[in-house]
Parts: C-alpha cells; structure tokens; sequence
C-alpha cells in the first residue's frame, strides 16, 4: 500500500511528516510525503514556522501522483491559505480516499494554522475529506458549538458533515472527565462510539498517529468503523509505549503492527500492480493468504473475506483482510503446513496450459490432482475438496511444490495455486510466470 501525507516537518519526529511516517512504516505500508511548512519545535517549547512556497507544495503533489498509485491520502498541517489552496487545486477532482486532521495549535504552544486561513480551511479542505478527525477542541473551532455532553459532540459531529466532510470522528480526550476518553464517529447518518481508559499524561504525537494509522487501515480496505477501532487500540498502545526522549514531552512509540496483516497487505498492493495480472485472475476471483506458525484451523490463516478482483485490465481489492476471512485458499495452505510447515502462504490463479508450462521452464516444482477422480462421498462434505486435492498433489512429494494445479470438474473452474514460505516468495513466484 502506498499512503501519502501532506503536513508539517517536526523535527522532534513525535508528530508531523516524521510521525506520520513511522506509523505508516508500523502497518507495513510505504508512505511518501508532500512538506507544508518547517517548525522549529522541541518536547519543551515552539520556537518557530515558515511555509513552504504554494508552488513548491503543488510541484510536489504532482510529482507524487504522476509517478505512484496512492491508496490513501492524510492532510495534516496546513499553515496558510497559498498551501490550501494549492492543495485544493491538486485533490480536488481525485477519488482517492483523503484523511483531514485538523491542526491548528502545537502540544509544544506553537500556531499551526494562520487566522485568515481558517475560513479556506473550512470551505476547501473539509469538502475533499472522506473523514475529519478533530479532537474536541477543534471540533469546537469548526463547528461554533461548546462541547460539555456526549449530545454536544453528536451535534457538532452533524454540524461538521453538513460542511461537506463525509464522515467524522470527534476524539473525546481532550476536556470530558472521567476514567473513560469517548471518541465519537458519525458515518453517514450512524453513530458508533469507542471508549478507553484515560492515560494520565500529555503526550507528543498521539493525534498525529491515530490520523495517520486510521489512513492505513482505510488504505488497507478496512470498513469506516473497524478502521477507527483498530487506529484507537494501536494509538492507545503506541501511547502507553511513550519514551522520555527529551527533557519535555514524552514522544509516541508505536507499537508493532499485526505481522501476518502487514506483510500480506503489502503484498497484496504490489500484486494488484503486476502489469497484465488482470489475465491472470479467474472467475472466481483472486484471495491471497498468509498463516500463522503452525497454523491449525482457518482462524490461524489471514485472507481477504472478498477477493481481488478484475476491473477492465486492473484488479482491486474488495474486501477486509482478516483471520478466518479465507475458506478455499486458506484450506489449501493448512493442509500443505501440515506436511510441510514452511508453507504459510498461496493465492489462486486462472489455470492455463502456457502459464504450467511457463512455471516449468523457469524451475518451478509443480504437481497436480485430477478433481474428477474424487469420491462421491468427499464431494458431498462442504469445503472438503480442496484438502482432499492437496493431500493427493503432495502425497509422495519429499520438499514442497511450488504450484499445484487441477484442471476442473463439472461446474468446476480449473485452477493453479501458488505456495511459498511467505507472502513475499508466493510474489516472486508469481512474477516468474505472470506475462
């Protein structure tokens, strides 16, 4: 996945680019970056900001957007009304999901934001975001309405929308009391709410990596409102990780992402774009998984609960990954671990006569079973096919094959499946035949 984020340098590196860039790094995803303005800001104090020329911010979102596909956009720090409406000219007619994170005050005391850009901020920027994440004291700014209830948030949550945003997540730790911190979200007409208990310090950085972590998940395809939950447990244990790095501040350290889900969602990002992989996806479509160690049931083995689907000659991702989200393709892999548990992963392609033949010239270990040779009996267990045709492919094999292939059965699609140890050597196998 590649995210890209528009904000401020913070050479404290607990928020702005450099924040923004460390919490994409944790979900495994590549993140670029467009630079808006250079403070001059440490754990204890702020000491100055200048804005990067407007020109510059529009030269640099073009180079971006020319050269790479973007899977999610977060706008941070904008600090005058030349860089928003330079932004606006660049994202305005794009369709690519944009994260807006409001910030107009520094933890450290410094304006973020000039006075006279507030009013583009809100009649340019607020149309263009998929969501907004304002923290209660924004959440005020924008929407005029004092925050004392959760009824006080639902309303400036609507007050907000009505701007143009499409969905919102006021954060509510900023001035409720009590033990529990509310974060409210407002997508579309519903609310949802999420609740933690309150950490009993300041921090540097956690605004910036709830924002750009929700930016992640939205990127990786998750639904509005599991992305949300998982950006507030990953910023909640990201804060509790806080190190004194300074004499000030305590900086965000963020916690590891879910292993198995970054390395598969990367994956899946580069396999979407192999050139002329779109021949390649059957009519059933594409899942592609990646198990735990040892893995004994589908819930060890992270799919898609979707698929990877053609669109014309690109494919798309529809769905969430998740454990369990797999059935065919993952079952395929739990029964090669259970011979041979190196194997952890595999993805399904369009069987084709040239492509086994291709996978053969390039060295590739390949075997296959004949699906019309299983027993009735077998064939009337639901989902007991595929596991039933792995064990016969490697029944005599001593090492692993790379692909196993069968070549269908009445109102059954043919079929290759690709393993290997990891997600990354099922792509390198799969570059090595997909032309």
């Amino acid at each position: 996945m590649n995210i890209l984020t528009i904000a401020g340098s913070d050479p404290s590196s607990g928020a702005g680019i450099q924040g923004d860039m460390k919490t994409f790094n944790a979900f495994g995803t590549y993140g670029l970056s467009v630079v808006t303005a250079i403070t001059s800001q440490n754990t204890k104090r702020f000491l100055d900001v200048k804005p990067v020329m407007a020109s510059l911010v529009k030269s640099q979102i073009k180079s971006v957007l020319e050269d790479f596909h973007i899977d999610a956009i977060k706008i941070g720090m904008v600090y005058d009304n030349q860089t928003i409406r330079a932004i606006h000219s660049e994202l305005g007619r794009i369709k690519i999901p944009i994260i807006l994170d409001p910030i107009f005050k520094s933890t450290t005391g410094g304006d973020l934001q000039m006075k006279d850009a507030f009013a583009d901020f809100k009649k340019l920027l607020i149309p263009l975001s998929y969501i907004i994440t304002p923290n209660m004291q924004e959440a005020e700014k924008i929407s005029g309405i004092k925050i004392k209830s959760l009824k006080d948030m639902r309303n400036a949550a609507k007050k907000i929308q009505k701007m143009g945003a499409k969905n919102v997540i006021i954060k509510g730790g900023h001035f409720l009391s009590g033990s529990k911190i509310v974060d409210m979200l407002l997508e579309n007409k519903k609310f949802h709410t999420f609740s933690h208990d309150r950490l009993k310090f300041e921090n540097h950085g956690g605004g910036c990596t709830f924002s750009a972590s929700l930016c992640a998940n939205i990127a990786r395809g998750k639904k509005l409102s599991e992305a949300v939950d998982a950006a507030r447990l990953f910023t909640v244990e990201s804060m509790k990780n806080a190190a004194k790095i300074g004499s000030g501040l305590v900086i965000v350290t963020h916690a590891k992402g879910d292993e198995i889900e970054n390395g598969l969602s990367c994956a899946i990002s580069k396999f979407c774009s192999i050139d002329f992989i779109y021949k390649h996806i059957p009519e059933c479509q594409t899942n592609f998984v990646y198990s735990t160690s040892n893995p004994l049931s589908l819930n060890d083995v992270m799919g898609l609960e979707g698929r990877i689907v053609k669109t014309g000659k690109r494919v798309t991702v529809a769905g969430n990954l998740k454990y369990g989200g797999s059935k065919h393709v993952a079952s395929a892999v739990l029964e090669m671990a259970r011979k041979f548990p190196s194997i952890r992963s595999s993805l399904n392609l369009k069987y084709d006569s040239i492509t086994i033949k291709r996978a053969i010239s390039k060295g590739l270990k390949i075997s296959s079973y004949d699906r019309n040779t299983e027993p009735p009996k077998n064939k009337d267990k639901e989902g007991s096919t595929i596991s039933w045709g792995i064990k016969k492919a490697i029944d005599r094999w001593k090492a692993p094959p790379d692909i196993i292939f069968h070549t269908g059965d009445f109102g059954k699609e043919a079929m290759i499946l690709i393993f290997g140890k990891n997600p990354e050597d099922v792509l390198r196998k799969t570059l090595k035949i997909a032309t």
